[in-house]
């Protein structure tokens, strides 16, 4: 990445918020939905410092075709790579292994060389072993460790269950956490969607992905080196003051995916809050802020929130500001007007619903649950149809008879198939984008980047 002084490299971003500010009196919850978009340059060679690190899992299940497609996919992975871009290849069975540069915990620089020695080492990959996806991470975490700026990306992909003590599973992702972008992908349909989304909780991912057909993989991976090559910037943070004797009840991303940000604020500024965000190219995120005020007055106006997108000064340089916004609350006695929903806000909380309704459901009908999983899986029904979630309706039509999409009064299929039971689970986190200014809303200026 180049030095932070020079700014030609960055995203310019800007901020919008929507919110309807007006609360009647007692009120004291502020809701806002933030929209922060990035501009991004054209990256060019080593414009912009990356790192890479592609992981494939090589554990006894992947004999065969799999093993074939990922050797494939991880070549175009390789193939995608800009010049002069850091990367690694790490074999993932019982345990870690450098495939590339081999028996080496080091990155090398893409270059024709080094490419087609990567290209070659892809080849000599060998299916054996367990999988240990925690052993797999860590290994990926010490290679980040070397290098101190830039961009930090991974993509993983297994075809099986995490075989760690779940214990051990979880401390290596909190080890891990913040240390890198992790990118996931389950292949076929005998791993767990749940393992792959705690790691892409931790290292803010795109959400899992299933890729049910190994012969849809290498596209997959070239689309994701291919996104990993257009950020231009890392270690973004929303920075989020409010007033003295407020809470801050939660911050979540609600576009493209869903990710609960609430517990990983980092007190950096008094009364302030930092909140990662990952790494950023030309990109539409929307965040749902939640904020506790003490009630005022009829007429009483208050910033109830400052939001900023901030690039945090490392070895005592200064942050940069990269945008602002404000998150306003007015008291009224006007019941109409303090009573009004911003369609912004009740789209994304619908959303949310909507993924926690159909995670819930699917455990249900797992674990036997039928009643459970009717009432949850119907309710996610209800909410696609409310929130325009054409998609997500269709793949709750391939797992529920659907009765009535508008109470959510659906029927469980028997014998559903395990393909479309997954990729309504891996599905469950991406949402349906609303435009800024769709509401009522409060608009901040394009940043100085």
């Amino acid at each position: 990445m180049p030095n932070r002084t020079d700014r030609s490299a960055e995203p310019e971003f800007r901020i919008d918020v929507d919110q309807n500010r007006f609360l009647p009196i007692g009120g004291r919850e502020v809701h806002a939905v933030v929209s922060v978009t990035s501009r991004s340059p054209v990256l060019v060679g080593s414009s912009v410092r990356a790192s890479e690190v592609i992981i494939v899992d090589t554990s006894g299940s992947m004999y065969g075709e799999k093993l074939h497609e990922a050797k494939r996919a991880a070549r175009a992975a390789v193939e995608t790579l800009r010049e002069g871009v850091r990367f690694a290849l790490i074999s993932g069975g019982s345990k870690a292994r450098m495939a590339f540069p081999e028996g080496e915990r080091r990155f090398v620089e893409v270059d024709a060389v080094t490419r087609a020695e990567a290209l070659d080492a892809i080849g000599g990959l060998r299916a054996d072993g367990g999988t240990r996806m925690g052993a797999w991470l860590s290994l990926a975490a010490e290679l980040f460790a070397t290098v101190d700026d830039g961009i930090k990306h991974a993509i993983l992909l297994t075809d099986g269950r995490n075989n760690e003590v779940a214990e051990e599973f979880e401390r290596v992702l909190r080890q891990v956490t913040g240390r890198f972008v992790c990118d996931c992908r389950g292949v076929g349909t005998d791993w767990r969607v749940d393992d792959l989304r705690r790691i892409d909780s931790a290292l803010l991912g795109g959400g899992p992905g299933l890729v049910a057909d190994p012969a849809d993989l290498a596209a997959d991976f070239r689309a994701m080196a291919q996104a990993s090559m257009g950020k231009a910037v890392a270690d973004v943070v929303l920075r989020l003051w409010t007033p003295q004797n407020s809470v801050v009840r939660y911050v979540k991303q609600v576009s493209p995916t869903v990710q609960e940000l609430t517990h990983r604020a980092v007190a950096r500024a008094p009364q302030a809050g930092d909140y990662p965000t990952g790494s950023w190219g030309t990109e539409n995120r929307d965040y749902h802020v939640c904020v506790e005020v003490p009630a005022g007055d009829p007429g009483r106006q208050l910033r109830a929130g400052w939001v900023r997108v901030v690039l945090p000064g490392t070895g005592g340089a200064e942050d940069q500001v990269l945008a602002s916004g404000n998150i306003l609350a007015e008291w009224t006695a006007d019941e109409a007007t303090a009573t009004r929903i911003n369609p912004r806000v009740a789209h994304y909380t619908g959303q949310v619903e909507l993924a926690q309704a159909i995670q819930d459901g699917l455990a249900a009908r797992r674990d036997g649950d039928e009643n459970t999983a009717t009432t949850r899986l119907g309710r996610a029904v209800a909410l696609a149809e409310e929130t325009g979630d054409t998609e997500t309706a269709r793949l709750l039509g391939k797992v529920v008879e659907v009765l009535d999409p508008v109470t959510g009064a659906v029927r469980l299929k028997p014998g559903v198939d395990k393909v479309d039971e997954m990729t309504l689970d891996t599905n469950s986190t991406r949402t349906v984008r609303t435009r800024p200014g769709d509401g009522t809303g409060t608009h901040g200026a394009p940043g100085p980047g």
